[in-house]
């Protein structure tokens, strides 16, 4: 076997501490959070001259983690347009499956979140939605109903 599982899923982000707590509301824990540079780091990610903060949050189950990134230096770059549709390349959301999707919802609202599209029913199998919270950062929930 040449994966033994999937570690986490890095976001850049430009507040640090607003995407933690967005995060926080969805229920994930915080692991922990402090700077990272030198050497290795840039050597890692192939870019000079890094100095970031980063936060790491793991999913209840502990199965799964969300790792953030502020970078300080360089400057971060921003990709377009900055609230790109379902369609376009790359990584668009991360799906997360909960317990009650209304509850959810109402939840990441206070922390600025919008339906991307609307709250719809995949027979009687799933709720579903997408939200887009702070960032632009869009998150899939998944209510099972059966």
């Amino acid at each position: 076997m040449t994966i033994r599982r999937m570690d986490n899923v890095l976001i850049v982000v430009e507040d640090l501490d607003a995407v933690i707590a967005f995060f926080i509301e969805l229920g994930l824990e915080l692991e922990g959070k402090g700077p990272v540079e030198g050497r290795w780091v840039e050597r890692v990610i192939g870019v000079d001259d890094v100095r970031q903060d980063v936060a790491m949050l793991r999913t209840p189950d502990g199965h799964g983690r969300v790792e953030l990134a502020m970078f300080h230096t360089p400057k971060v770059i921003r990709s377009q347009p900055e609230d790109a549709p379902a369609n376009t390349l790359g990584i668009r959301r991360i799906m997360f499956a909960v317990d009650d999707i209304d509850d959810v919802v109402a939840r990441l609202r206070t922390h600025g979140a919008e339906l991307v599209g609307e709250l719809a029913q995949y027979e009687d199998s799933y709720r579903l939605c997408y939200v887009r919270g702070p960032e632009g950062i869009i998150v899939g929930l998944a209510e099972q109903l059966s």
